[in-house]
């Protein structure tokens, strides 16, 4: 009996030590964060994509772990949910923010829409619809690193960039639903595989910044462009 209970003690023990790794796993994005906007300050770009990319990376798959190692029934005392929360405001929000303002995206217009963004992304994060039961993100889910990403590579005028970010924070107030990629049921294994190509041309354009082909630039759109066209289609079938 003593020796089953040590067993017991031993497992809940490994067990909440894997929810610590998974938490700072996630956590580790604030991290990611610092980094990127050090690499603003000093004029890494480069340095600064891959940060927000690794960042997206994290976002991508801590879920899966957390759901795997069961942190909630294992680590209670701890909010992973808040933990994701805050380093995805300052990693998809926040840093993507202020590298499109110092690569000069933005210009006079800068401070007005880069508040715009701050706060409608704010709302975004702490709408009590922001994610929901069925596995969406309400209104636009504040993708402002691939936004500012191809803002750049494709190297739209300020004007536009204003534009487009003001369109997209008008969005977040939009109660579209938009597909959870690692949770939406519907053609999960598509979405999930289609994903991991987009990210691995992504990966293959930062390390070729600041000049990536244009094929693989455009090719790289395809990704978006699905999950747009899938979101709308399964919104449609929610109403």
């Amino acid at each position: 009996m003593l020796r089953f209970y040590t067993m017991l003690s031993g497992s809940a023990k490994r067990g909440r030590f894997q929810a610590w790794l998974v938490h700072m796993y996630t956590a580790g994005g604030a991290v990611l964060a610092f980094l990127g906007a050090w690499a603003v300050v000093h004029g890494y770009d480069r340095m600064t994509l891959a940060a927000m990319f690794a960042a997206t990376v994290v976002d991508g798959t801590d879920g899966m772990l957390a759901r795997r190692v069961r942190v909630k029934e294992r680590l209670p005392e701890v909010d992973g949910a808040r933990i994701d929360d805050i380093v995805d405001y300052i990693t998809f929000v926040f840093l993507p923010m202020l590298l499109l303002e110092a690569s000069g995206g933005l210009y006079w217009s800068g401070l007005p829409v880069v508040a715009i963004v701050l706060l409608s992304s704010m709302y975004g994060f702490v709408a009590p619809d922001a994610k929901t039961a069925d596995a969406f993100f309400t209104g636009f889910p504040s993708y402002w690193n691939i936004v500012v990403l191809y803002l750049l590579l494709f190297r739209v005028p300020p004007g536009w960039n204003a534009v487009i970010l003001l369109a997209l924070s008008g969005l977040i107030f939009v109660r579209i639903g938009y597909v959870y990629p690692s949770r939406t049921p519907t053609l999960r294994a598509l979405t999930l595989t289609l994903s991991a190509m987009w990210a691995a041309m992504i990966a293959a354009i930062i390390v070729l910044w600041p000049s990536p082909p244009r094929a693989l630039s455009i090719a790289s759109l395809a990704f978006p462009v699905y999950y747009v066209v899938l979101s709308l289609w399964l919104n449609s079938r929610r109403v």
